[in-house]
């Protein structure tokens, strides 16, 4: 049996442990979350090192991504350098091939038509490779990484004005502690922190994807008729979009046990599988291949 450790430094309300049969492998996956704690992520990463096939390193990026540049995020490293003998990976991987994928999925399925649609991606910075699959789908983009990271009001519709905010902003923000850029611990539990703040954003848009704890960040109570395509969501989190009146919930990784765990879990289950030394990371040719193998497809589920 392979095991697989996502550490999280969300929420420990939304763990979840599951066996799959994957390739003809058992794999147990399981999520730990730390509310935030990352003295007690590192403490646990360092238990487990050596005694599992891999670590998923939730509630938080190795990197932010933007083109061809990553910055290293210093409180994710710290976390990262407890392991020294298991693998550790952030879903950055998945996130750059599987979504690209998906979209085009979509597209080519006719499961949800982009051209001329209105997209509101939460962080561009977070899934680069689904912005340039959503462009190259033809949708009309916008980029929310100021509104939902940075909590300015400022909507982007171009990569390329996000690389170069990436390049100013990223040296200073990658310094920062993880809970003041992204929701961590108890942050995912509670309501949003302004009620119906930057909901027009919301409204103006067809489809809203990215990460789910920035989407539902903001998100406003009335969510009619809207398409949600992101990652992690558990079964409240399904019921809570199905009240808000989402028409169609997709997301990009396969549903497991009523969960679709987040792009570092399974891409912690795909360096697992592979018969590949791990090295440091697989390739994109890596991650193409195993995909190719498991023929994951996303979930896709209409809720009203």
């Amino acid at each position: 049996m392979k095991r697989v450790v996502s550490v999280s430094i969300g929420s420990s309300k939304r763990n979840h442990v599951v066996e799959v049969k994957i390739l003809g492998e058992t794999v147990r996956i399981e999520r730990i979350g730390t509310d935030g704690d990352v003295k007690l992520a590192i403490d646990m990463i360092k238990r487990l090192d050596g005694h599992v096939d891999a670590f998923g390193l939730g509630g938080i990026d190795l990197y932010v991504r933007a083109g061809k540049h990553r910055y290293l995020l210093r409180e994710a490293a710290s976390i990262a350098r407890a392991a020294k003998v298991t693998p550790v990976v952030d879903g950055g991987g998945l996130k750059d091939t599987l979504e690209r994928r998906v979209v085009k999925y979509l597209v080519e399925e006719d499961v949800l038509p982009l051209k001329g649609r209105r997209v509101l991606l939460v962080s561009g910075a977070d899934r680069f490779g689904m912005a340039e699959a959503l462009m190259a789908q033809g949708a009309d983009l916008v980029l929310g990484d100021l509104i939902f990271v940075l909590g300015l009001p400022i909507p982007m519709r171009s990569l390329q004005t996000l690389e170069t905010l990436a390049r100013l902003v990223a040296p200073l923000v990658v310094q920062l502690p993880s809970s003041m850029i992204y929701p961590t611990g108890k942050k995912q539990e509670g309501e949003r922190r302004v009620p119906e703040k930057f909901a027009h954003f919301y409204r103006q848009a067809e489809i809203i994807a990215g990460d789910f704890h920035y989407v539902k960040r903001y998100m406003p109570e009335n969510m009619h008729g809207k398409v949600i395509l992101t990652n992690t969501v558990t079964s409240d989190d399904v019921a809570d979009l199905k009240r808000r009146g989402v028409r169609m919930l997709v997301t990009t990784t396969p549903e497991f046990q009523g969960r679709s765990f987040g792009t570092n879990v399974m891409e912690a289950v795909l360096v697992a599988l592979s018969d590949k030394p791990y090295s440091g990371e697989l390739t994109a040719e890596d991650y193409i291949g195993l995909l190719e193998k498991l023929e994951f497809k996303p979930r896709v589920e209409t809720l009203n």
